[in-house]
């Protein structure tokens, strides 16, 4: 019987791999109706000021009209 039963090239590879290898992905969830999204978005300042001036509320009201613009509301 030897003190090594397996090669160590063989397993120096196998671990390499292990540490490498990427992790697998969850599957995503399936989409929901009305829900939202955060992400960054670039707009003109003087937009924003716009959107701003009828005060609390500006971000539902701009979400309203780029789901108008995009034919989605």
């Amino acid at each position: 019987m030897t003190r090594r039963p397996t090669n160590p090239r063989d397993a120096a590879e196998a671990a390499f791999k292990a540490a490498t290898a990427k992790p697998e992905r969850a599957k995503e969830a399936p989409a929901v109706p009305g829900r939202r999204e955060q992400v960054t978005l670039r707009v003109d300042s003087a937009v924003i000021e716009w959107f701003q001036e009828e005060g609390p509320g500006w971000q539902d009201r701009m979400a309203e009209a780029l789901a108008r613009a995009a034919g989605k509301a």
